[in-house]
Parts: C-alpha cells; structure tokens; sequence
C-alpha cells in the first residue's frame, strides 16, 4: 500500500514538473514591447519643455516590472531632435494600466512625437516556496 501511494505521488510530481517546464518558458518567451498599449496627449508647452501625458496599459498575462518610456520629439522627417524618458512604475499588473508624464525639451522643428516602451522586464511576481 505504501508502495503504490509513493508510485502515484513520483507519478504526479513527474506530471507537474513536466507542466511547469512546458509552461512556464511559453509565458516568458513571447513577452515584448508589443504586450504594452499606449495612449496619449501632448498637454501643455511652455517656452522650454513639453509636458506629454497618457496611460500605459499591461496587455500581458505576466506583472510588468520597472517600466521606462521614451517620448521622441520628430521633424517632418522622422529625425529625432530631442528626447525625454520617464520612469512610469515598479510594477504594472496584467491587464492594468497606469498614467504617466513625461517632458521633453522643445527645439526648433518639432513636427510630432512618438511614445515607446524603452525598458521592462516581464516576470510571475511573488511566486514564494512554502
């Protein structure tokens, strides 16, 4: 009897582990940029700085952690003519989103900007041992 009970539980521990090693890089692995929707405004200037505001949206199934944007001011071209970066959240949860601000300073030949997600890392958060 208790050979048959320590013969289920390897079999069901083998089950599980295969699980998770087939799973689990299947949830990281796709993971980028793309994962992320951005919406935003330019909402003021003033003589030295232009102050663009939207929201973040976490599209992924996984926590997004230490996000970083990157606004471009553009030319009529698409030369980038200056940048700013902001630091939106230590952490985005899937499927949530979050504000963000960002200033960048004005130049002459600003035609446009453009929002980018420069720096994330994805991960499962506070997956703890017992």
């Amino acid at each position: 009897m208790l050979r048959q009970r320590l013969g289920r539980l390897a079999l069901v521990s083998s089950f599980l582990v295969a699980v998770l090693v087939i799973v689990l890089p299947g949830l990281t692995r796709a993971q980028t940029a793309r994962n992320f929707r951005l919406t935003w405004n330019v909402e003021k200037t003033t003589p030295t700085s232009t102050e663009i505001a939207g929201r973040i949206a976490n599209e992924s199934r996984l926590e997004a952690f230490d996000v970083y944007l990157t606004v471009e001011a553009l030319d009529e071209k698409g030369k980038i003519l200056a940048r700013g970066l902001t630091h939106v959240s230590p952490l985005i949860r899937p499927f949530a989103s979050e504000p963000f601000v960002a200033k960048v300073p004005v130049v002459p030949g600003i035609a446009s900007y453009r929002v980018l997600v420069s720096s994330f890392r994805f991960g499962l958060g506070n997956m703890q041992n017992p």
